[in-house]
């Protein structure tokens, strides 16, 4: 049975220029990029490829990209250098943010919450206050997330590295889910380190990036070597990152026209679920007040019957889904992020497409889930 997959915001399957890659870097002999000889410098020349085609994605110039082995490390980094130069004061955070802003946070310093309305759009006032408020310790970091992994709110971001900057204090964007799928230029948007990660985008798992602003103070998480120009010891995931510089090239060419052909198939299909799941009774768009959102993502709340029900049904019917019930299948705890807006993890639904999604799965989607969810209410009574 041909199944449809709609789990693209979890990971999406490389693009074939990253594959192509890959099969390139195998041909290269082996070499450690930080060594003299033709090998290392062949494999060094690899690798400052893909830092120059990541930069050219996210407009920003090589020296800025620091590689990691993905978004959680490269989001670990933020953290650890952030507080590191400023000992003891707290770290600004919503409970929407991606589990490893949070945990991380929590790990290395006190974490004060910031309010977000019931689309998960944070309160820029309430932000504005805390950062002006004399009273108030000066934080260690401000977290905003570009678009939200779970419900696909936009967040004005513009705003709040503005606010950081006039109060001279360090912002750090997690960009992992809003990368190759909306415009990133970094460069214009000025935030001091920005996460992204590889297989988000259609590179291949194991790679990330931090961005560091250029004049902007970095503790390395990462110890022991001169790798990344000192920012981030040990040997870099060589395959991961040429194939994470693939795919970023592949996006990046013709001045992001594939990101926003993409983008466009993306609504329309992502309309198509909507209409498909609000015909049935009893479902709404969670989040739906948000005034700009990822193009790919959507959450559905689905009342009187378990998410998690609604899922196996679907995946039994070929169709793969993500539940707000649970963050992974080693976790049994409720989404924070769900929770935080408001909204009932045990009912909600996440679904998004990506690059490799056709109408014909979409189709899949609206049959099975109208099916799935009619046979779980029956079997209620």
């Amino acid at each position: 049975m041909a199944r449809a997959y709609l789990d693209h915001a979890s990971t999406t399957p490389p693009r074939p220029e990253a594959i192509a890659a890959l099969t390139w870097w195998a041909t290269l002999p082996s070499g450690d990029p930080g060594r003299l000889h033709q090998e290392g410098r062949t494999v060094r020349d690899a690798l400052e490829r893909a830092r120059e085609q990541v930069a050219g994605l996210l407009g920003v110039v090589p020296r800025q990209v620091v590689f990691t082995s993905g978004g959680t490390e490269a989001i670990n980094a933020a953290v650890w250098g952030a507080t590191r130069t400023a000992p003891g004061a707290p770290v600004l955070c919503a409970a929407v943010e991606h589990s490893a802003v949070r945990d991380s946070s929590t790990r290395l310093a006190s974490v004060e919450k910031l309010r977000v309305d019931g689309s998960g759009r944070l309160d820029v006032d309430a932000l504005r206050r805390r950062l002006a408020s004399p009273s108030s310790p000066r934080p260690a970091l401000v977290h905003c997330q570009w678009g939200n992994h779970e419900v696909g709110t936009l967040q004005p971001v513009r705003e709040v590295v503005g606010l950081c900057r006039e109060a001279g204090v360090t912002v750090h964007v997690d960009a992992a889910a809003a990368c190759g799928h909306v415009p990133t230029d970094l460069a214009a948007l000025d935030a001091d380190l920005v996460s992204v990660s590889a297989h988000k985008l259609g590179g291949v798992p194991g790679a990330g990036a931090l961005i560091v602003r250029r004049g902007s103070r970095f503790e390395p998480l990462l110890v022991g070597g001169e790798q990344e120009r000192g920012r981030r010891a040990g040997l870099e995931p060589i395959p991961a990152l040429i194939g994470f510089g693939a795919a970023a090239a592949a996006l990046d060419a013709g001045g992001q026209r594939l990101i926003a052909t993409e983008a466009e198939a993306a609504r329309r299909q992502i309309a198509a679920v909507v209409d498909a799941a609000l015909a049935v009774d009893g479902v709404e768009l969670v989040g739906a007040a948000a005034p700009e959102r990822l193009p790919h993502v959507v959450c559905l709340g689905v009342h009187g019957v378990e998410a998690e029900a609604v899922l196996i049904g679907l995946d039994r019917s070929g169709v793969a889904v993500h539940s707000g019930s649970a963050c992974s299948s080693e976790s049994i705890e409720p989404s924070p992020v769900l929770e935080a807006m408001g909204a009932d993890p045990s009912h909600s639904l996440r679904v998004s497409v990506g690059w490799t999604t056709t109408d014909a799965d979409c189709v899949a989607f609206a049959d099975a889930f109208a099916r799935v969810v009619a046979d779980l209410r029956s079997l209620r009574g």
